[in-house]
């Protein structure tokens, strides 16, 4: 008589507890990686930085403002009437998530010439040296009539054009 007889099966199985110990340390090392990316400022940098190495270079009476544009490159701004004020403004700050941005570094270097070009005066001055203005409130009138909303709403009858 032949018997049919079947080999015993062989099953593999994984554990679950190594599973969910591999998991949560992956859950773990992606919420550190979140967290220390998270409260890392964003540094943003904003004008024209010039080094001071290259201002303390600029000699009054001697150097023309060619010399100074080959130097320190175009100024951020120039004097509102006239030619003869360069302004190079920079300004560094630092966001941490959804605060505000916080000024870390502010610099103006104030480069002023005389008639024939040349250098008068270099000044340096940092966020110690800035001052607040307040704006003011005040509004302009203007001229014309102010319409109501019954006003505007009835004007508006037979403007429209048929086609």
């Amino acid at each position: 008589m032949i018997t049919n007889k079947k080999a015993p099966a062989v099953t593999m199985s994984v554990s679950s507890t190594s599973t969910s110990c591999g998991r949560a340390i992956l859950v773990a090392t992606m919420v550190t990686l979140f967290a220390a990316t998270a409260c890392a400022p964003r540094v943003d940098t904003r004008g024209n930085a010039v080094l001071i190495e290259d201002v303390a270079k600029l000699e009054p009476g001697v150097h023309t403002r060619d010399h100074v544009l080959n130097a320190l490159g175009s100024p951020s701004s120039s004097a509102t009437f006239g030619n003869d004020v360069w302004y190079y403004i920079s300004e560094r700050t630092e966001t941490t998530a959804f605060f505000a941005p916080e000024v870390v570094e502010r610099q103006v270097v104030v480069i002023k010439f005389d008639e024939h070009s040349v250098i008068q005066g270099v000044d340096v001055m940092d966020e110690q040296s800035a001052e607040n203005v307040e704006p003011t409130d005040r509004t302009t009138p203007t001229a014309g009539n102010t319409l109501g909303m019954i006003e505007q709403l009835l004007s508006n009858i037979g403007r429209f054009n048929k086609k």
